[in-house]
């Protein structure tokens, strides 16, 4: 059985907030993009260029249908999954050559594939889904929060984070040291009342989701009316260009003997 560190430096690890993730599936490309670069890098696939690709992802989203207390119509919630570099992670305990190992330094769990026997036992030890096993090289892979970014002194301090963080449009995932009460990440898990996930099995994983807020009413006497036009040059232009570049308008002008979008008769 592979031995877990007595305690961690530091408790790095990501802060997703549920709120504010779109789905927009950023985060998933931008670690596929950034952990697939050249022949070392750790992301693997079958025919890439091909009808049947296939290969491990780190990181996916899941979508879900909520219905919230007192309202009868639902809302879509994401959902980020990746690997939630716990405390106490059962994948690394059950390794049986030592490749599944969290970091004494900064509490990063992370895989050694030059020890890997592709065993399978720690993603059947994983609840959350987190491993990935890569059929290519016959070894386990998982999120490694972009080691070879977050410490890499020749990127700029604003790109010294996971691609998904970097990648995130709304700005939904945060990156920080979780055992510093007064980081930014620890500031946020607090005030908006962060969670585990399946925190009944014990695992303590170092990530952290935000709730959904909840969604506030549109009441009609607070809306205010668009304001009317002034006849502006600036007005003018802008409607000109709104009709140039509708798509009927752009179909018409590539298209110019395509009388399609006329009724006959």
């Amino acid at each position: 059985m592979t031995m877990l560190p007595a305690t961690t430096t530091k408790k790095l690890g990501l802060v997703i907030d549920l709120d504010t993730c779109v789905g927009c599936q950023a985060c998933a490309t931008s670690c596929k993009e950034w952990n697939a670069q050249g022949d070392s890098g750790p992301l693997t696939d079958t025919d890439p260029q091909g009808a049947d690709v296939s290969g491990p992802w780190f990181n996916r989203i899941h979508g879900y249908e909520v219905l919230e207390e007192g309202r009868s119509d639902s809302r879509i919630v994401n959902f980020p999954r990746s690997c939630l570099h716990c405390e106490e992670p059962a994948c690394v305990t059950v390794c049986p050559t030592g490749a599944s190992y969290k970091r004494a330094e900064d509490g990063i769990v992370l895989v050694n594939p030059e020890t890997c026997i592709g065993c399978k036992l720690c993603s059947w030890a994983c609840p959350y889904g987190a491993r990935e096993y890569d059929y290519m090289q016959g070894v386990m892979k998982k999120c490694t929060l972009c080691v070879d970014r977050i410490y890499n002194d020749n990127l700029v301090e604003e790109d010294r984070v996971p691609a998904c963080v970097r990648a995130c449009p709304t700005g939904a995932r945060h990156f920080g040291d979780l055992a510093d009460e007064s980081s930014e990440v620890s500031i946020l898990v607090k005030e908006r009342g962060g969670f585990d996930l399946l925190p009944e099995m014990g695992y303590k994983p170092t990530n952290k989701y935000l709730p959904p807020r909840a969604r506030r009413e549109n009441y009609a006497a607070g809306v205010e009316a668009l304001p009317k036009g002034d006849g502006s040059v600036m007005e003018m232009l802008f409607a000109w260009a709104d009709k140039l570049l509708t798509p009927s308008a752009v179909t018409a002008a590539a298209n110019p003997d395509d009388h399609s979008d006329k009724l006959e008769g």
